[in-house]
């Protein structure tokens, strides 16, 4: 039986099966909250059944069951020979179902379109009864096209999966990646390799120009300054590591902006600091120094520790869904699973995100999954902030291209009050908590003043028209004439040249996050892998 609704006692059964019975006609069409007695009809998809016995909630579906028997045994024995119709099936062409008692054939892939929808595509063809009084098991599936390598199918395995060509595919990742925008924002991610973050060091002549550039604005001294009440994890030296991991970062402009390379350096540093003095900063009235100069107290998230008994943020790692199989929790000696709670600057959280973030770091999700208190106590812990910072979250640009003049807002986009600015920069890091009222919230308005601070203290003009909150301020959209997206998702689309009519593809997909990212190279195969089971060669 199935169990959609609580399972009663069989008194209770039978005193509402007394009062619901009264109420069903013979013929009447069958109710899924009804309770029947054995004998009663109902019509179902066009067909009469007839209840064998006390039945509650089992529908008298085409595969029959021991609660129903077909009145109309030439309709029924052909029906019963296929699956009835589900709305939320997915069907490729040559599929048959049983439809207010009739067969239909897909002739292509179709989801959420029944059979007598109005307007019809014309997906389905109606097989007559009349014509075909006894089907038997039903036929197969319409016969398959040849693979075809243009498609990049290349061959077929004995266990009936399919080859498809790495050139192929490689291609297709690479022509769906060619916009503008990928460009901007895989030349802004760019990272060094770790060899050459370890050996940073202060005024080493060996440091990348974009940590020399960091350095001739902030120095041992100027860090002391900026951040007095810092937890000892967070040493000048991590943040040179940290600059130095993001060759985008403080980089140097080839383009018209080239003679403001400095003072972009600076204004990024200046907003920063200002978000993360709110996400880790001590917030204490009582203390000698301005509130703007508190930051970087916190290192690992207040009342939180690997102690069983402290907050959470592994409850979701027993879960089996594909994000415990992409990024799957590490365990203690014990077997019970770390704690991904907030740690760094940024305060990264939850498995799904320190997976991700030791993927871009490391080339490996498991290696901060298994250790996330590196986060804390190496260079990741400022690397982690400048991540998020020159890190997009489409349909929401990146804080950098904010900051850097390579976002530009719409119409649309100033209408509703996304401009240029660090109000902008709130909405990215914040916004859903943070800009929903007219008025500025508490936290917006410590941003704006620990932003004030920091740009003064750096030499950061803050133009009296700039827009330093975001009251009022409305959401990122995502638009249909988007290029850009983060992740892969299966292409659901037909294709009558592929077998089953299925695509064999990946799209570009910009709401929410998969197991695939676009701005790693191989993504795409390994995509197309997932949803399809194909060998790559």
């Amino acid at each position: 039986m199935n169990n959609r609704f609580p399972q009663r006692t069989l008194k209770t059964l039978l005193v509402s099966s007394a009062l619901f019975s009264a109420s069903v006609l013979a013929t009447a069409n069958y109710n899924a909250s009804g309770v029947y007695q054995a004998g009663e009809q109902v019509v179902y998809q066009g067909v009469t059944y007839q209840a064998l016995r006390l039945t509650e909630n089992e529908a008298p579906d085409a595969y029959l069951n021991d609660a129903w028997q077909p009145v109309n045994t030439q309709v029924a024995s052909a029906t019963a020979s296929y699956p009835a119709y589900q709305a939320s099936a997915v069907y490729v062409g040559g599929d048959h179902v049983s439809y207010s008692g009739q067969i239909y054939k897909a002739k292509w892939w179709t989801q959420g379109e029944a059979p007598d929808a109005s307007p019809s595509t014309g997906v389905w063809e109606w097989v007559s009864v009349d014509n075909n009084p006894d089907p038997g098991p039903g036929p197969g599936p319409d016969p398959e096209p040849t693979p075809d390598p243009a498609n990049g199918i290349i061959g077929q395995n004995p266990d009936g999966s399919y080859i498809m060509s790495k050139a192929f595919l490689d291609a297709r990742e690479a022509e769906l990646t060619s916009a503008p925008e990928f460009t901007k924002v895989l030349e802004s991610i760019s990272t060094r390799d770790n060899a050459i973050v370890d050996a940073v060091l202060p005024g080493a002549s060996t440091n990348p120009d974009n940590v020399k550039r960091v350095e001739t604005l902030i120095n041992e001294q100027k860090w002391d300054q900026l951040f007095p009440e810092r937890n000892a994890a967070y040493t000048y030296t991590n943040f040179l590591k940290a600059v130095a991991k993001f060759k985008g970062f403080c980089a140097t402009y080839t383009d018209s902006r080239a003679a403001q390379s400095d003072d972009i350096c600076a204004k990024s540093l200046a907003v920063m600091f200002a978000h993360f003095t709110q996400e880790t900063g001590a917030h204490n009235p009582h203390s000698p120094f301005e509130e703007w100069r508190q930051g970087l107290y916190f290192v690992r998230e207040a009342g939180c520790s690997d102690d069983p008994s402290s907050c959470g943020y592994n409850s979701e790692c027993a879960a089996t869904n594909w994000q415990t199989e992409q990024w799957p929790c590490g365990k203690n000696p014990d077997g019970s699973y770390v704690k991904y709670f907030g740690r760094g600057a940024k305060q990264l959280s939850y498995h799904y995100n320190y997976g991700p973030f030791s993927d871009f770091i490391f080339n490996d999700v498991n290696v901060l999954l298994q250790d996330p208190d590196r986060v804390a106590s190496s260079w990741l812990n400022l690397a982690s902030a400048v991540f998020f910072f020159v890190y997009p979250q489409p349909p929401k640009p990146s804080m950098l291209h904010v900051i850097d003049g390579t976002w530009q807002p719409t119409a649309t986009d100033i209408a509703e009050k996304r401009v240029p600015g660090f109000g902008v920069t709130t909405m990215i890091i914040n916004g859903g908590i943070e800009c929903t009222l007219e008025t500025e919230k508490p936290q917006s308005v410590n941003r704006i003043k620990y932003y004030q601070g920091h740009a003064a203290a750096l030499g950061v003009p803050v133009p009296a028209d700039e827009q330093l909150g975001c009251a009022g301020m409305k959401a990122f959209k995502k638009t249909g004439d988007s290029t850009f997206g983060l992740y892969w998702e299966n292409d659901w689309s037909y294709n009558p040249n592929n077998p089953g009519g299925s695509s064999f593809a990946c799209r570009i997909e910009s709401g929410y996050q998969t197991a695939h990212t676009t701005l790693k190279k191989g993504d795409y195969a390994k995509c197309v892998q997932k949803y399809y089971g194909v060998t790559i060669e």
